[in-house]
C-alpha cells in the first residue's frame, strides 16, 4: 500500500485543523470544546479492574517506536493519558488527532473511559522505546519479560500496525499458556500454517483468543447486519469491499486483510475459492462460496482519496454503501472503530467468550494466499483447499 493509515492522517492534518466547522464532529466541538492539553480523563470506580498488558511486535525485527495499534488502538483500554507528555511523541496530525477527538471528553461515545480496565504493562524488546509508551500514560509500566508480566496481568493486548506476524506467536504464547484472553493484531500468523498454529495453541489452553481487521468494527458494518436481520430490502446479492492506496506484492499480505474481514464478517466462514487480477496499482478480486453471494475485492482503487475505503452491499431491492466516515468525517469514524474494537475485546475478557471464529481467522488468511497463487497462475480461482495445508 502506498499510502498507510499514519501517513493518511497526516496529510489530513488540514481537515483537523477544520474540525470544529465540519462533519460529524461539528456538533460535539461546538458543544464542548476540547480538554486542555495535559488534562487527564478521570479513573476508574473502585472495585475490578482487568489488568492489560499490551505488546508491541515488530516488524522483520525492526521496532515500531510509536506503534499505530497500540499508541492509537489499545489506549481506550486506559484511563488516563498525560497529553502533554503523549504529544511529545507523537506526529503533528495525531497530537490534534489525539486533543480535537480520541481524548476529548465530547467525543467519547458515552462510556469512555471504560470503568474497569487499565494498562498495567507495556513490552517491547527495547526497554527504551516502550518507555516512551509508559510515559504518555500513567501508571503503566514497562516490561522486560513476557513470562514475568503475564503473572501480572488479566488479559494481552498485542498491536502490530504494519507487520507481517512473523513474530506473533513468540509473543503472546506466554500469555496463551496461563490462559489470558488475548487479542492478536492481524495479520495473526504471517502463514496459514502460523495461523492456525496460534488458533490451536490458544484452543489448547483455553485461552480466549480474538483477531480481525478493524473494518469488522465499522458502524456500517452494524447497519449492514440489522439491515439484513430486517429484511425489507431482500436478500444479498453480492457485496463489493473496497480499500484505497495501491496495490503492492507485500501491502497484499497486510492490507489485503481488510477488504477479506469485509467480507468474511458478513458472509462467515466457508469461502470456496479467490482469485486475483492487477493491473498497475490496482487489485481486483472474487471471491466465491457454494452457497452464498459473489462478492468483489478492489485493493487500490484509486476514486476513493480521501475515504480510505468503502462497502457496498447489493441487496434485492436497494444499495447500501458506507466508508467508516460518519456524517463524512473519516477521523470521526475511525475513532468509533478502534473504540468499538476495544469494546469487544473488553467484553471477550469478561465473559471469555471469542467473538472472532477461529475458522474465520484462518480462511482469511488462506484468501491473501489463494489470492498471490491466482496472481501468479493467469488469475484462475483457486481453491482454498490448496492453501490451506
Amino acid at each position: 500500500m502506498t499510502e498507510n493509515r499514519r501517513e493518511w492522517m497526516l496529510r489530513s492534518a488540514a481537515q483537523l485543523a477544520a474540525l470544529g466547522v465540519a462533519g460529524a464532529g461539528a456538533n460535539l466541538a461546538q458543544a464542548q470544546q476540547p480538554a486542555p492539553v495535559g488534562t487527564t480523563l478521570p479513573g476508574p470506580p473502585n472495585g475490578k479492574e482487568w489488568r492489560v498488558g499490551v505488546i508491541s511486535s515488530r516488524i522483520r525485527g525492526k521496532p515500531q517506536r510509536i506503534n499505530g495499534h497500540t499508541w492509537h488502538f489499545a489506549q481506550y483500554l486506559h484511563p488516563t493519558i498525560d497529553m502533554k507528555m503523549a504529544q511529545t511523541y507523537l506526529d503533528p496530525g495525531n497530537q490534534k488527532y489525539f486533543e480535537a477527538i480520541v481524548r476529548n471528553p465530547a467525543c467519547n461515545f458515552g462510556i469512555l473511559p471504560f470503568p474497569d480496565t487499565r494498562i498495567t504493562h507495556y513490552y517491547e524488546q527495547d526497554p527504551a522505546i516502550a518507555k516512551l509508551f509508559t510515559e504518555a500514560f500513567p501508571g503503566v509500566e514497562v516490561s522486560t519479560s513476557l513470562e514475568k508480566m503475564v503473572q501480572e496481568v488479566d488479559a494481552v493486548w498485542l498491536g502490530d500496525a504494519s507487520g507481517f506476524g512473523e513474530d506473533h506467536f513468540d509473543l503472546i504464547a506466554p500469555g496463551l499458556a496461563k490462559g489470558l484472553p488475548t487479542f492478536c493484531d492481524k495479520p495473526i500468523g504471517e502463514t496459514v500454517a502460523g495461523v492456525k498454529k496460534i488458533c490451536a495453541f490458544a484452543k489448547e489452553h483455553k485461552a480466549p483468543l480474538m483477531s480481525g481487521s478493524i473494518f469488522r468494527f465499522e458502524w456500517g458494518i452494524e447497519e449492514t447486519r440489522r439491515l439484513i436481520a430486517d429484511g425489507n430490502l431482500g436478500d444479498v446479492q453480492y457485496i463489493i469491499a473496497s480499500m484505497g492506496g495501491g496495490y503492492s506484492p507485500d501491502g497484499w499480505f497486510v492490507y489485503g486483510h481488510h477488504p477479506c474481514w469485509t467480507i468474511m464478517t458478513l458472509l462467515g466462514a466457508g469461502v470456496e475459492s479467490m482469485s486475483l487480477n492487477v493491473r498497475g496499482a490496482t487489485a481486483h478480486g472474487i471471491v466465491v462460496y457454494p452457497d452464498r453471494p459473489l462478492s468483489e475485492i478492489w485493493y487500490g482503487r484509486p476514486d476513493l482519496v480521501g475515504r480510505y475505503n468503502e462497502t457496498s452491499v447489493h441487496f434485492v431491492k436497494d444499495v447500501y454503501r458506507f466508508s467508516p466516515a460518519i456524517e463524512g468525517n473519516f477521523l470521526m469514524g475511525h475513532h468509533y472503530e478502534m473504540f468499538n474494537m476495544a469494546r469487544v475485546f473488553r467484553e471477550m475478557i469478561k465473559t471469555r467468550v471469542e467473538p472472532v471464529p477461529h475458522q474465520e481467522i484462518v480462511e482469511v488468511t488462506a484468501m491473501l494466499y489463494a489470492g498471490a497463487k491466482s496472481l501468479k497462475e493467469k488469475n484462475r480461482q483457486v481453491a482454498l483447499a490448496e492453501v490451506m495445508g
